[in-house]
């Protein structure tokens, strides 16, 4: 069962998310089941209705669009006075009204981004309810006005294929749709059911992502292909399962996530949601709405695709783990010189990291070996950073990577050298990805803005932070870094997170091993 999400948006503090969509009479779907879901995720919601279904969990007897003038006057009243941070795109009844709010969408995201702010827009090509009834003349709708207006298009693999004009039958075909598609419109895609074949597993739900340049995300996932894996909920109440998934991506893109942890946030969401589904009527019922998702085993699995996966080959996979850590890590720090990482061990660092900036150091290797030395004498927990070959070489006790990393490194060596893993994660898609490597404990950052290093993503901040504590409780240790000191330190305990890495605090204090040694008094009284 999903844990109670422990840590609800404030209602003043809750972005906005429209949704524009056809209404569903029956609830299940459309626009209810929209508002229900960006409701549930601490976002507002507000509607801009396309089109009136009389419609109920068994059949679709009749769709109704409405006029072009009031679909229009719904967006411009609402721009306004209530501009998004996020679209979720439904039905759109007819082309007429694909023309309609593409048009509109191209003036308002320019006039949105000279303002300086971006909005995520996530298009669900809604062709068939669930029950089987064609919602629109499918076959003859043109989706390329919305060319480089989107984020994200949606469609499961029976619109996939409508949208390719073709059958597919293989999980090949439809990757290869998948990516026509993206590169047609310019666009991410999630192709629901994108495994479908005479040879899939009954019990895997599997959807294809395709990424399209997003931005935000590291560029090992930015523009790749990859599976993601859940267990198939035995279930027949999935009324809506399509629309809850769009919106919930909307939704989780306007509190500020990635697409790519948009995505499988909303994956783990419409999961919850089916475990606990019930049904009112004599048809397909309707998705639980159980809040944030912060169950780590209703997240799917991350199977990148093609060049990712050939250069991840199974050598560099650990099936066994990496060893759990018997000490707490506290405060960590992570230097850069020897001669600060002894003053630290001196002061009583029991964990701490040599983070070599220059590759090309003619001392690296001597810089280590002392390092690994120092660690014995002191009885301490000294990471490596990024040299995990020279780590195996010199018996290190642990190393810590970064996600950009874990290509070019052996995981499997690493753990069969009972080596700790420490491994850095800017998102929650690379929490995924990082799990799957079983590492003895996960670094988010950074949390607040930082000189130390060039970094890809956005500062993550607290509430960002609070959400991946809450997934990760229980889990592994849990360290933040970022721009952490003795200003920051009290906000960041609220968060419930175990240990936190200090670099600049320390390192740039006048007297390091003092301001190391206050650090660590502060954290432990929760100051």
């Amino acid at each position: 069962m999903a844990k109670v999400n422990s840590n609800p948006m404030p209602m003043r503090n809750r972005p906005i998310v429209w949704t524009i969509a056809g209404s569903d009479s029956g609830g299940g779907a459309g626009i209810q089941a929209d508002l229900a879901t960006i409701n549930d995720l601490d976002a507002h919601g507000c509607s801009v209705i396309t089109a009136v279904t009389a419609q109920s969990s068994v059949t679709v007897a009749s769709v109704e669009a409405v006029s072009p003038q009031i679909l229009i006057a719904q967006l411009d009243v609402l721009a306004t006075d209530l501009a998004p941070q996020a679209i979720k795109i439904g039905l759109l009844a007819n082309q007429q009204q694909i023309n309609l709010v593409a048009n509109w969408l191209q003036r308002s995201l320019l006039q949105w981004r000279d303002r300086g702010f971006t909005v995520a827009v996530i298009l669900d090509p809604v062709m068939v309810a669930t029950c089987g009834d064609a919602l629109t003349g499918a076959e003859a709708l043109d989706f390329t006005p919305f060319k480089g207006l989107l984020t994200l298009i949606t469609p499961n693999v029976t619109e996939l294929a409508t949208l390719a004009g073709r059958q597919l039958i293989t999980p090949e075909q439809s990757v290869q749709a998948a990516q026509t598609l993206a590169t047609q419109l310019k666009v991410s895609v999630i192709a629901k059911g994108g495994d479908i074949g005479p040879n899939w597993d009954k019990k895997l739900a599997r959807d294809l992502l395709v990424c399209h340049q997003v931005t935000g995300v590291s560029s090992l996932h930015s523009e790749h292909s990859f599976w993601l894996t859940s267990s198939r909920i035995d279930t027949k109440n999935n009324h809506g399962t399509g629309c809850t998934l769009s919106s919930a991506i909307a939704a989780v893109m306007a509190h500020g996530f990635v697409l790519n942890d948009a995505v499988v946030v909303a994956k783990a969401y419409v999961s919850q949601g089916l475990a606990r589904s019930y049904q009112p009527g004599s048809g397909s019922g309707c998705l639980a709405r159980c809040g944030w998702p912060n169950t780590l085993s209703i997240y799917p699995f991350i199977e990148p695709l093609f060049e990712v996966a050939e250069k991840n080959n199974s050598n560099n996979l650990s099936t066994q783990g990496f060893k759990k850590l018997t000490t707490q890590l506290g405060v960590y720090p992570v230097v850069a010189e020897l001669d600060m990482l002894r003053k630290l061990l001196k002061a009583g660092a029991k964990t701490i990291q040599l983070r070599v900036k220059d590759p090309a150091d003619p001392l690296l290797e001597q810089k280590i070996v002392q390092a690994i030395a120092l660690g014995r004498d002191y009885r301490a927990q000294v990471f490596i950073n990024d040299h995990w070959q020279l780590a195996i070489k010199h018996h290190a006790f642990g190393v810590h990577l970064g996600q950009e990393d874990l290509v070019a490194s052996n995981l499997k060596l690493l753990s069969e050298a009972n080596i700790a893993l420490g491994l850095s994660s800017h998102s929650y898609f690379e929490i995924l990805l990082a799990m799957q490597h079983k590492p003895s404990y996960i670094a988010f950052g950074h949390i607040f803005p930082t000189t130390t290093k060039q970094m890809p993503s956005a500062p993550q901040g607290l509430r960002k932070l609070t959400r991946y504590v809450d997934l990760m409780q229980g889990e592994l240790p849990v360290v933040a870094i970022g721009g952490i000191d003795s200003s920051t330190l009290a906000e960041v305990k609220k968060t419930g997170v175990g240990d936190i890495a200090v670099v600049r605090a320390v390192t740039e204090a006048v007297d390091p091993a003092g301001a190391y040694q206050a650090l660590v008094k502060q954290w432990a009284e929760g100051e």
